[in-house]
């Protein structure tokens, strides 16, 4: 166990640790709703406000790896102090923000201190818990990370309805106020070191992502590789990344660890996990705006309908932390994989007129899946890592689900897009009036095709009818996704942890 002492307070601690995840978590995607509302007040255009989630990503992103170095330096009851007060500061500051460059600063800020929450967290639990516990402390964690992002858009739609587009960044005060107290409370201090540091492989491996999430970032934008800027981007993040290796394997003491990689079930997680950030946040980025824009949605409602995926994944944790030290957690983690697959099987059929049961629903089963995915894999992933590795490898495994998330979201916007327009050529090439394709498309609605009016309100529905189609595209890929993440489970080894003894592995 790596904390100073067993906390006398484990369930407060958890509270206070739930908390901090929670605020983290929600800030990936409360801020996305209220984006057209910040683009006016701070006098931005709408390419120039996406900057808003761009600076945060790319610095919790290059934050993330070094909270291993961090903790070891000042302790890990420093570190989440400091972590916290930063975020919760930063937070204000976003809220008082009165233009652009301002934001983005806060931002880069916010995002600074808060790439050591979710890391930390999950070490805290770790070390916490007695091992034949770990999968019910991994439920409750995986609560905050999971439910965080589901929940976002429903909370930030309607404080900003409610309320004003401040109060997405000031709703973080209270909950930080709260975190602060409880931690300097409850949680128990480590002991400190002075590790060397390999500032060249951290500089390499900042560049490596930050690099590449811009490239993810502003690549559907800027038409990907016909643009100079995403082709230094990609240059650079690659050049940038195989210097960090050769670095890693060339010096004695590297910024990363490569022995940890020497744990199949963590490397195998990894890769887990990144098929699970690619699923959570790409689903999520394409159905809000598919109810928001094909099916009319305002934006608290579709809020609402989003928000039994929440519950879904809420319940699963639950009923998970309670089976998981009766059943193999490989057989959660297929029904899991199999479960969500079979959901966005389903959703390819989708049609702007599916009704709002079957929304809740698939959320409620996509939610659930998630939820049978995410606690099997965190509790597997750590079974077997070495105590003075778990903090890196915390940190290691929320990177990656970060980059799984902003690859996965690049690419079904991307295709969304491409796959928009190739449709919106074939219908447009099919539909003449000498054809019964006019009437498929709208039945009972008459075109006049020789008025401007009339052929932009025939454009409109079939361009509306390609996306539907884009969609189900983007759909039935992330089912192939999770599909073929199947196999790795049986690379897993099975961690079996009872009071007093020691892991077996099988």
């Amino acid at each position: 166990m790596t904390t100073a002492s067993k906390p006398k307070h484990l369930a407060l601690l958890t509270v206070c640790i739930m908390l901090a995840t929670i605020m983290q978590a929600l800030d990936t995607t409360i801020a996305n709703v209220a984006l057209p509302y910040m683009q006016g007040s701070l006098s931005a255009t709408a390419d120039q406000i996406n900057w808003v989630l761009t600076s945060y990503i790319v610095a919790a992103a290059i934050a993330t790896p070094v909270t291993g170095f961090l903790e070891a330096r000042l302790g890990r009851k420093r570190l989440f102090l400091i972590a916290v007060a930063g975020f919760t500061a930063a937070s204000v500051l976003c809220g008082i923000a009165v233009s652009l460059p301002e934001m983005v600063a806060f931002r880069l800020v916010q995002g600074l201190f808060g790439a050591s929450l979710v890391p930390l967290s999950q070490a805290v639990l770790l070390d916490s818990y007695p091992k034949e516990r770990h999968g019910s402390a991994m439920a409750m964690w995986g609560m905050g990370v999971m439910v965080g992002p589901i929940l976002g858009p429903t909370l930030g739609g309607w404080l900003t309805e409610a309320y004003d587009w401040r109060w997405v960044f000031y709703i973080n005060v209270p909950i930080g106020i709260a975190t602060f107290i409880g931690l300097s409370a409850y949680l128990g201090e480590t002991k400190t070191s002075k590790p060397g540091f390999d500032w060249f492989g951290f500089a390499m491996l900042s560049i490596a992502i930050g690099s590449l999430q811009m490239m993810l970032d502003r690549g559907e934008q800027l038409d990907w590789f016909s643009s100079t800027e995403i082709w230094i981007e990609a240059v650079l993040a690659a050049l940038a990344f195989y210097l960090f290796l050769v670095q890693t394997f060339t010096v004695k003491q590297p910024f990363i660890d490569p022995s940890i990689f020497k744990d199949r079930n963590f490397t195998i997680g990894l890769c887990f996990i990144f098929v699970v950030g690619i699923i959570l946040l790409a689903s999520l980025a394409l159905i809000t705006p598919y109810l928001q824009n094909l099916m009319g949605y305002p934006v608290v409602t579709a809020g609402l309908v989003l928000a039994p995926r929440g519950i879904g994944t809420m319940v699963a944790m639950m009923i998970v932390g309670r089976l998981i030290n009766r059943l193999d957690p490989r057989t959660l983690l297929a029904a899991g994989l199999l479960l969500t697959a079979a959901v966005l099987w389903e959703m390819t059929g989708f049609t702007p007129d599916v009704s709002e049961w079957t929304l809740i629903r698939t959320g409620i089963l996509q939610g659930l899946g998630l939820g049978f995915m995410f606690v099997p894999l965190s509790t597997i992933t750590f079974a077997t890592l070495p105590g003075h590795l778990r903090t890196q490898g915390t940190a290691l495994y929320s990177l990656v689900r970060n980059l799984g998330s902003s690859i996965g979201i690049s690419l079904v916007i991307f295709l969304l897009t491409r796959n928009t327009q190739v449709v919106h050529a074939e219908l447009a090439g099919s539909v003449t009036s000498y054809n019964d394709a006019l009437a498929a498309l709208a039945p009972g609605r008459i075109w006049d095709m020789a008025t401007t009016l009339g052929r932009a309100a025939l454009n409109a529905e079939v361009t509306k009818q390609a996306m539907v189609v884009a969609y189900a595209d983007d759909f039935k890929l992330m089912m192939v996704v999770a599909l073929l993440a199947l196999p790795l489970i049986f690379l897993l080894r099975r961690a079996k942890a009872k009071p007093g003894e020691a892991t077996i592995l099988e």
